[in-house]
């Protein structure tokens, strides 16, 4: 009882100084389209030694210097339009006060937002309200030295160039294609493959170079472009004297940098494995860099720098460049550690079979962090839980690392208070008190539970290629995932370690987790649309599937109240059961390489949309007046010096607006050329 009572007496401090933070900090920044910009604390940055906190300078620095990289790899047409646009936005000499530069000012937040031409999430390309005639007559009416013209270039002929790409919607119409049944490197409009590659002749390619791999094999195809020259499929390396060289190199000059001011021998290593890797594009490296990283427990700063996620790729292999620095919420990591100290007891009381389980976690770690600065893919949307590495063998040798973001959920949650969401969707005051009482807490525990047992429970069985449900890999993974936490979370063992005060609290997380993939996530998404992005699809696919297989028992279903739809759980229970049964499912395809069946389950269950429900959601929700996107503006941390250029302290502020960023991080972080 009294680790149960400790824990839950630093959590209601932690929630103590939120409200206190809260009270004079304006958490909302700027509102367009579909998105609502936010700020977010750093609280305790202050508190950190100087060398910690230079060790946050140098390595915010170089998350932000690799900004260019993640627009280039979205489209190729990303950093000439962006450098257009911001000229425009800043040089136009015409009538600044006109609908057409107030629609021009309009996509350029969207891109901003989108870091390119297409939605962060839906990744479908943005709709520029402004007409050709005025882009044409914007770009001619801006002063010259600011547009991004090649050598004997004119303003017209750049306007003439980018035309198309802007306006044409059949032309790069999506950036990740998902679609069943087409060819999805041909399909889709982002930068990871060269023109006139198919999807067959990446597969062969990989399947090739994977022949012979061993039993740890390296990421292939992580940090390249795939091309062809002379008929001939080719890799373009990203690394120092290759691909996005002039970025990894200032990357790579505040690297070494942190290193000189790492906390520790362990950490200082990491940094220069990084480094290695940046330098030789090796993927060997790139695993001794992932090991080495896994094993750094012991320091307070942390971070993530380079080609992560491959959710951009439609087929999972290539990674986006993404940085996100971070120290540790020492406070609330208590609860973390508990989860992390009892993973081989989560894992051998999972309900998959026992060949596909680990007959020994190893390294799994978590803690809670705070964001101190997001970049790359983690900016302006970012994750709230990250759990890395992603490679198999890495996972089960030497452990993962699983974070939860709790400045980032405190932005959200206090962003979000009071504004009719719960009051509009939710069945009954039962549902919505459950919320109010459990929602925060559930949250970020299911969040841990994700990140940090789910990605790291369950094994592939010997001679399972990593990447055997290709298109439908990611779904599966953030689906089993999701359903790990959502079991383990109706667990009386929680209650029993002192994360959830009784078996009530649970509940909160089963009914918004079911009400959101049944109904709420539909208001991302655009009529008549099927569902694309990984997440959505999984969250919709676990839900749509205990749906399917609860309906007939009662255990959760649909009601209509003065003409509008409601979810109703009748039976949390047995909806536990179903999610049991089916992370048993899902753990059999992912550690089988059930290609077929992993493309059942997200077909039947996770891109198709009811679409007169669809209607009514978005009609409700636009009556509330709410973004159904959010995104971030980050702090700005300024170097103290003493007179002799000695560094003495790091200051952070929180004044920087959303479009006054971009254009600084534009002028002070673009090293690539506009045309790669």
């Amino acid at each position: 009882m009294r680790k149960l009572s400790f824990i839950f007496m630093t959590l209601s401090a932690i929630a103590c100084n939120r409200q206190e933070r809260a009270r004079d900090f304006d958490y909302t920044v700027d509102r367009f389209a579909d998105i609502e910009i936010l700020r977010y604390q750093v609280p305790d940055f202050e508190n950190l030694s100087l060398r910690q906190k230079l060790l946050v300078y140098y390595l915010t620095q170089a998350a932000l210097e690799g900004r260019d990289i993640l627009y280039d790899q979205n489209c190729r047409y990303n950093l000439l339009i962006r450098r257009t646009l911001e000229a425009v936005y800043q040089g136009y000499r015409g009538d600044r006060g006109s609908e057409g530069f107030a629609n021009l000012t309009l996509y350029l937040k969207q891109v901003w937002m989108g870091n390119g031409i297409h939605h962060h999430y839906s990744t479908d390309k943005f709709t520029p309200l402004f007409s050709r005639e005025f882009f044409a007559e914007a770009v001619a009416g801006t002063d010259p030295r600011l547009l991004p013209l090649g050598e004997g270039e004119t303003a017209a002929q750049l306007a003439a160039e980018l035309a198309p790409v802007i306006f044409d919607p059949a032309l790069y119409a999506k950036r990740t294609n998902q679609a069943d049944g087409v060819d999805l490197i041909r399909s889709s409009a982002n930068n990871y493959y060269g023109e006139g590659v198919s999807q067959p002749e990446v597969e062969a390619f990989y399947r090739r170079m994977k022949e012979g791999g061993g039993p740890e094999p390296v990421p292939y195809g992580l940090n390249s472009r795939l091309v062809k020259e002379g008929g001939r499929l080719v890799e373009e390396t990203y690394k120092v004297g290759g691909l996005y060289s002039a970025s990894l190199e200032r990357i790579v000059g505040w690297l070494r940098k942190a290193a000189e001011v790492a906390e520790n021998d362990r950490q200082k290593a990491v940094i220069d494995a990084l480094v290695d890797f940046y330098q030789t594009g090796d993927l060997k490296a790139y695993d001794r860099y992932c090991i080495l990283w896994v094993g750094d427990l012991d320091s307070r700063v942390d971070f993530v720098n380079g080609f992560t996620e491959t959710y951009g790729d439609p087929l999972g292999m290539k990674g986006a460049w993404e940085s996100i620095v971070n120290f540790k919420n020492v406070g609330a990591t208590k609860r973390t550690e508990v989860i992390s100290a009892n993973a081989q007891w989560f894992e051998d009381h999972s309900p998959v079979e026992r060949r596909f389980k680990k007959e020994r976690v190893k390294g799994v770690s978590a803690k809670v962090i705070t964001a101190a600065i997001l970049a790359g893919d983690c900016y302006p949307s970012t994750p709230i839980g990250i759990n890395l590495p992603n490679s198999n063998w890495i996972r089960a040798a030497h452990g993962s690392k699983s974070v939860t973001i709790e400045n980032i959920t405190e932005a959200y949650d206090k962003a979000a208070l009071g504004n009719g969401f719960n009051e509009e969707f939710m069945w009954s005051d039962l549902e919505r008190g459950r919320a109010e009482k459990y929602a925060t807490l559930t949250d970020n525990l299911h969040t841990d539970l994700h990140e940090c047992l789910g990605h790291a429970s369950g094994k592939l069985l010997p001679g399972v290629d990593p990447d055997a449900l290709k298109a439908y890999g990611s779904v599966i993974e953030e689906a089993r995932a999701d359903l790990f936490g959502l079991y383990y979370l109706g667990d009386p063992k929680l209650v029993e370690l002192g994360l959830l005060p009784d078996r009530e609290a649970f509940k909160a997380e089963y009914y918004k987790y079911v009400m959101n993939g049944l109904m709420t996530q539909l208001t991302r998404i655009a009529p008549g649309c099927d569902l694309e992005e990984a997440h959505m699809r999984n969250r919709q696919l676990v839900a749509a599937w205990v749906y399917a297989k609860g309906k007939g028992d009662g255990v959760l279903g649909f009601k209509k109240r003065d003409g509008k739809t409601f979810v109703v759980v009748n039976d949390y229970d047995r909806l536990r059961d179903l999610f049991g049964m089916l992370l048993a499912e899902i753990q059999r395809v992912k550690s089988t390489g059930d290609y077929e069946g992993g493309r059942r389950l997200v077909e039947d269950y996770g891109v198709k949309v009811d679409g007169e429900l669809h209607e009514e959601v978005l009609a409700r929700y636009g009556k509330l007046g709410l973004a159904p996107y959010k995104g971030f503006v980050n702090p700005v941390y300024t170097l103290v010096t003493d007179a002799d250029g000695e560094p003495t302290d790091v200051k952070v502020s929180y004044d920087e607006d959303y479009v006054g960023q971009n254009l600084r991080y534009s002028r002070e972080y673009s090293a690539l050329p506009g045309r790669n």
